[in-house]
């Protein structure tokens, strides 16, 4: 489980195949900042631009681990195939504050940003969402964007698509990677964790 809260900025410095098959995934080197894995062990989890990856190696003294992440998980995220900077998550402790929302670290459809510019102090974010995750997106709930736990100001409805709203502070952008979105980027969504199981609820057969 994870918060939502980017505890660093990393990047991926080298992608590879695992096998010469389109079926086989790809082996990630992943560089970061000083330090960031001083409480890490081969097997823990932390999550890369929101979708949870398992560390399968680790540089003596270095700054750097490796993923092995499958070609169904490259198929369903975005940002993930190629090198370039990655908010950062490790896996929340059971004592952690709760800064963000609850999160899993599995992403649940890829947004198009349609729209990223400045209002006042702050950044104004739109992104059209898939159609199918349009009902678990509400005025004042809670969203993973690339896996930072965002709040949605607006959504809007209409003509076969949903387009929500986001304001971004400057926090956010100088820690994060949103800072570098522009139109027509791709980005990973999560939806609100408790939003999926109401749904579960009130659409799951019940027992005779």
């Amino acid at each position: 489980m994870f918060t939502g809260i980017i505890s660093g900025v990393g990047r991926i410095t080298d992608s590879r195949p695992l096998g010469s098959d389109p079926s086989h995934g790809r082996q990630l080197t992943i560089e970061t900042p000083p330090g960031y894995l001083s409480d890490v062990q081969l097997g823990d989890s932390i999550a890369l631009n929101g979708a949870c990856m398992t560390v399968t190696g680790m540089a003596p003294g270095a700054d750097r681990f490796t993923i092995d992440i499958s070609a169904e998980s490259l198929d369903k995220t975005s940002g993930l195939a190629e090198t370039g900077p990655v908010n950062l998550e490790k896996a929340m402790r059971a004592n952690d504050r709760l800064g963000g929302h609850l999160v899993s670290g599995h992403v649940d459809g890829i947004g198009t940003v349609t729209h990223f510019a400045p209002v006042g102090e702050s950044w104004e974010l739109r992104i059209e969402t898939p159609t199918e995750l349009a009902r678990f997106i509400a005025y004042k709930g809670s969203i993973t964007v690339n896996g930072v736990s965002l709040t949605v100001n607006r959504v809007i409805d209409g003509g076969g698509r949903c387009e929500l709203s986001i304001n971004l502070i400057p926090h956010t952008l100088e820690h994060t990677t949103l800072g570098g979105l522009h139109a027509g980027l791709r980005v990973n969504l999560e939806i609100d964790l408790i939003a999926r199981y109401v749904e579960r609820m009130l659409t799951a057969p019940k027992p005779a």
